[in-house]
């Protein structure tokens, strides 16, 4: 992927679609942060992805990481373009001035991942736990330890892991054996394994800081039996002119032979009496981690725009340079982007693409404002937005990147299968953000049963009802956007009845439901989109930047026809899917699931 091409487009929706620099500067911390200084730094962001990153995607993904003794090495280059990095200053872009941080809003760092992921994923998986370990040990850890971690994992020099993961246990946390043993000096010896830890050993950096879920002797059992534990690969040593002493009882017993993201190494560590730190209290590692983990899974959301990203500007290229058959009404060989099968498949994914920043990036600016606003209301409904969005974003997202790529490496037919045009290995790459930081389906299960349905559906419903109603783009109405989300709701509310009757039921229909939920909320991106947007003027004469103005009205009007046209239709069958379910075995329970004609009624028009 190239940076500088997404650009302009990012731009734009950060200044003219969100207004993002106005909202920032309502936020004491960002009151000097204006659009120029935001301008030159994605600028900056821009070169630095293009010309140290993304040149060693192919190289990394065929050389791979190799593991020797205990000891990981990263693909040539990657420790150089690491070292360059976090030297630059980018991870400390929204980090605090007082650690170290340069103090910018939250949706710069954003785009700053967004950008590496689509240019090299592989090598973005080193730095992209960073900011959320920086938000764990800042909000959880005591003094002594922020002192002496927090300004090496703001700045990027030193990196850090989320250590979860048991071969016996997957997501089920709550069957976690790692032990923590506390020590006279107010240290523990951490025991035990941990699998699938991205990061875990590497030679990228002088020291790695994990952060690992354990259990303290006599702890209860289950999730709230767990604790949280710093862990460094090397010791702390003050008289040392680094800071660093002997290396930690942390042993990488191997390295993942995996599908793709061949540049990252995915570990199995053991900790052998490893010594290591309590982070916040005892017992409540859960509620600290989970700082860390929604960091992640917003982070991942943004993989997808990436990922997704780079596929289409392959495909596009590609479309733009192969020619085959005749397109309907040519008279000759047509370029393929002249095809409509192949039009469609581009704009699909453009519309994907723009609705996921738009959203993404709100969440940024929803994140900046929980943190800082003045405002307890504006306080309040931004940490609304972000609960019931995050898992939304992260599921949507990374199932398009994966589905859109695989119809981004169709567009080129026989060669996209082979590894010379890079296709390929944007396809094993994105498969693996469906999987991680939760799968999707337990980011569905988060989203319905834990956010939506205790409230009864009130906080979902506040939401939709907040959203600026003229929400119609170029060929989707505000009326019929209005309908959605009062359907939606409605459909909330009876599953809400239903599921009291019948607890397992939310369980069968969650992934419909977030699927519905992403649909209304890219819905209201797109009518972002094409109120700021300017609209194509087919009739638009030549002369005097009349031919430039119909060129970006087409830019955002064919992307907003395919949402319209092949993304928002799939709203209908994921709603009808959810009222067969309730249906069947609910209609007892409730009373207006009786009739048929509730199971398969329009539900926008």
């Amino acid at each position: 992927m190239q940076a500088r091409l997404a650009l302009a487009d990012i731009e734009h929706l950060l200044t003219q679609v969100l207004q993002a620099p106005a909202q920032w500067q309502a936020l004491p911390p960002f009151a000097d942060t204006d659009g120029e200084l935001a301008a030159q730094v994605l600028d900056e962001a821009a070169k630095f992805v293009d010309s140290a990153i993304a040149p060693l995607q192919r190289s990394g993904d065929e050389e791979g990481c190799r593991f020797d003794a205990g000891q990981v090495h990263t693909p040539a280059g990657f420790r150089e373009a690491y070292q360059a990095f976090w030297q630059a200053g980018w991870p400390s872009l929204s980090c605090a001035p007082e650690d170290g941080g340069q103090g910018l809003p939250a949706v710069l760092e954003c785009v700053l991942f967004e950008w590496l992921a689509g240019a090299n994923h592989g090598w973005t998986m080193a730095p992209g736990l960073l900011h959320g370990a920086y938000e764990c040990i800042r909000h959880h850890a005591s003094d002594d330890l922020k002192a002496r971690y927090l300004p090496k994992i703001a700045s990027g020099e030193w990196l850090a892991t989320m250590c979860l993961t048991e071969a016996h246990a997957g997501s089920d946390l709550g069957l976690v054996r790692t032990r923590g043993v506390p020590q006279p000096d107010g240290s523990v010896r951490v025991n035990g394994s941990k699998i699938f830890i991205s990061g875990g050993e590497h030679d990228l950096t002088d020291n790695i800081v994990h952060l690992v879920l354990a259990r303290l002797p006599d702890a209860p059992a289950g999730p709230k039996g767990l604790s949280l534990f710093l862990v460094p690969k090397v010791l702390p040593n003050v008289e040392s002119p680094d800071g660093l002493g002997e290396r930690n009882a942390v042993v990488c017993e191997r390295i993942e032979e995996k599908m793709g993201l061949h540049g990252s190494p995915t570990c199995v560590m053991r900790f052998d009496d490893a010594t290591g730190w309590l982070v916040g209290e005892p017992n409540k590692g859960l509620s600290a981690m989970f700082v860390m983990m929604n960091a992640a899974r917003l982070h991942v959301g943004l993989q997808g725009i990436g990922l997704l990203e780079a596929a289409w500007q392959k495909a596009s290229a590609y479309a733009a340079e192969r020619r085959q058959m005749r397109a309907p009404g040519a008279k000759d060989t047509s370029l393929i982007q002249d095809h409509p099968a192949i039009r469609r498949i581009l704009a699909t994914q453009r519309a994907w693409i723009d609705g996921g920043r738009v959203l993404a990036y709100h969440t940024a600016l929803q994140l900046d404002t929980a943190k800082h606003s003045t405002d307890a209301a504006e306080r309040a409904a931004a940490q609304r937005w972000c609960a019931l969005v995050t898992p939304v974003l992260k599921s949507a997202l990374t199932t398009q990147a994966f589905h859109g790529a695989s119809d981004c490496l169709q567009v080129f037919g026989g060669h996209g299968y082979v590894r010379e045009w890079g296709i390929e290995q944007i396809v094993r790459d994105a498969r693996v953000a469906m999987i991680y930081e939760g799968t999707n389906e337990i980011q569905a299960i988060d989203l319905l049963v834990r956010k939506v349905l205790p409230d009864g559906g009130e906080g979902l419903a506040a939401l939709l009802d907040a959203l600026p109603a003229g929400t119609g783009g170029h060929a989707t109405t505000p009326t019929a956007a209005l309908a959605r989300r009062r359907t939606l709701i409605e459909v909330t509310q009876v599953l809400a009845r239903a599921a009291q009757a019948d607890p397992g039921l939310p369980y069968w229909v969650a992934d419909d439901y977030l699927r519905a939920v992403a649909l209304v909320l890219l819905e209201w991106a797109w009518g972002h989109i094409s109120a700021a947007s300017p609209a194509a003027d087919p009739h638009g004469s030549a002369g005097d930047g009349a031919g430039a103005s119909t060129e970006a009205g087409a830019r955002w009007a064919a992307p907003a026809d395919a949402f319209a046209r092949w993304v928002l239709p799939e709203f209908d069958l994921r709603i009808a899917i959810v009222r067969e379910r309730l249906a069947a075995p609910a209609k007892k329970f409730v009373p207006e699931l009786a009739s048929s004609a509730y199971s398969i009624s329009a539900t926008s028009s």
